[in-house]
């Protein structure tokens, strides 16, 4: 029995049950590494020596009955922005190349509290700036469905190792897209919750105001059951909310009689590849069969969405990334003349071309003269965004529409040309500027065999809704695994 091809609740069980260890699954995680990482990817880092010695001290707490919880002994992958006190926590970038935290991100700390047993840091989007985690230091990620087409970004490694059976699920983070769009493209579930809900202390920060942690599994079960181990309230971060409940996993029944869902005219227009419209239409119709009252109506708004998002975060990237100076820490220039040349050359030579081109582009459009121009007018335009959205939550309790436009591009495809990269975060991006929570399915593959993802977009708060909805969908399809998963029964 291959243990990486349990769900992560399923392998919890049997851990729980003594039918294998924490040290059996851990060791059935970087084996599935040996064997596919090299072609995929996935992983920036992985500490061998430190997860075995980890998923031993989990067995013993486990044994005595310290850990009772459903991820206690379960394998993990936490994408290489959130720190790890010890391990290496770069970004996928040059400029943070020896960097190791002496804390541990507040996420990933409730994990380790819930049992879970980290394996590495996963691949990504240099500093979380790409959608197809092809601008990273560490080469690209590849989809593990086919090789030859990207991931997605920015959490390509942890979805492409989840597909890829490499770990029994992943964190990722989302500021624009960045769990549900590669959960799109490599047939995994990825889950945004809404903001405030998982604290970001310890998460290197990219636009301040839209980042949010979130998980990645193969299914809905194990997304509600990560994402209440790892939601909390956290005085360290600023942006936390303290909730009435962190329960998700009650929302995991099949039933969705009388649950209202609105599908975004906007959506479904130009530009939406008819593969996938077909699909997501499909989706709609086997819920509405289930009793759910399914409706078209219009968004607005969503065309401005994409200028605002690339305004607002490219201005808070510009700030955020100031720190990376060579002066405390990360990669230094070995020539240089005077304090500001050190700057200068340290940061042209350690950051990439995407990551100079936002920095460039958000300290534009917050110069004098340019930031009413432009900043201020893309913030009025994000609380009309959250208005349009509040409007339809007034009348709906879950919006329906995909993840992505297309299946996952061929690797070479995005880099050449920004704009169209930037295009396919259309459906994502409204959410992290409202705040609000999302959730992709797997909802079936295009001709070429590539999955496609189903997006359900809740209002703030009412992850339940979503959950709810997702997880009634699930239980008309089987999971599909990828074809490198299944080489390995």
């Amino acid at each position: 029995m291959n243990l990486m091809s349990l769900t992560a609740v399923e392998l919890g069980k049997k851990i729980k049950a003594g039918e294998v260890t924490a040290v059996d699954a851990a060791k059935a995680a970087l084996e599935q590494i040996k064997k596919l990482d090299g072609e995929y990817n996935c992983y920036v880092t992985v500490d061998e020596e430190a997860a075995l010695r980890e998923a031993e001290e989990v067995q013993k707490r486990i044994d005595a009955g310290e850990l009772t919880g459903p991820l206690a002994g379960v394998p993990v992958a936490v994408k290489d922005n959130m720190c790890t006190e010890g391990t290496l926590t770069t970004c996928s970038s040059k400029i943070l190349y020896n960097f190791r935290p002496t804390y541990t991100a507040e996420a990933v700390l409730n994990l380790k509290k819930a049992g879970a047993v980290v394996i590495g840091k996963t691949n990504m989007d240099e500093f979380a700036m790409g959608s197809t985690t092809e601008t990273s230091h560490f080469g690209p990620t590849k989809n593990p469905w086919n090789p030859e087409h990207v991931p997605g970004g920015s959490s390509g490694g942890s979805c492409a190792a989840v597909a890829a059976e490499e770990c029994a699920f992943a964190l990722g983070s989302d500021t624009g897209g960045s769990i549900r769009q590669p959960s799109s493209f490599c047939g995994v579930t990825g889950i945004k919750p809404t903001y405030g809900t998982v604290s970001r202390y310890g998460l290197i920060a990219y636009g301040s105001s839209l980042d949010q942690i979130g998980p990645v599994c193969k299914d809905v079960t194990d997304c509600a059951t990560v994402l209440e181990a790892i939601a909390s309230y956290d005085p360290k971060d600023s942006t936390s909310v303290k909730r009435e409940s962190y329960d998700f996993t009650s929302a995991l029944v099949d039933n969705v009689k009388g649950l209202r869902i609105g599908i975004p005219r906007d959506y479904l227009g130009e530009g939406l590849d008819p593969e996938v419209r077909e699909h997501i239409l499909a989706a709609a119709k086997t819920l509405e069969e289930k009793g759910a009252v399914i409706e078209e109506f219009d968004l607005s708004l969503v065309e401005y969405a994409i200028p605002a998002y690339y305004v607002i975060a490219s201005a808070e990237a510009s700030s955020n990334l100031a720190r990376f100076d060579g002066v405390k820490y990360g990669y230094r220039t070995q020539e240089y003349t005077g304090l500001h040349n050190m700057y200068k050359k340290s940061r042209s030579e350690g950051f990439g071309p995407e990551v100079k081109r936002r920095i460039m582009l958000g300290s534009f459009v917050l110069s004098s003269g340019y930031y009413d121009a432009y900043y201020l007018k893309a913030l009025r335009t994000k609380a009309l965004i959250k208005q349009a959205f509040d409007r339809a939550f007034a009348k709906y309790d879950v919006i329906l529409g995909p993840a992505a436009p297309t299946t996952a591009p061929k690797l070479g495809e995005s880099l050449s040309d920004p704009i169209k990269m930037y295009l396919g975060d259309i459906y994502t991006i409204s959410v992290n500027l409202a705040g609000l929570p999302g959730i992709s399915v797997p909802c079936g593959t295009d001709k070429n065999g590539l999955p496609i993802g189903l997006q359900l977009i809740g209002d703030c708060f009412q992850e339940h809704n979503i959950i709810r909805a997702a997880y009634a969908y699930e239980q008309t399809r089987a999971y599909e695994r990828c074809a490198a998963a299944k080489a390995q029964d």
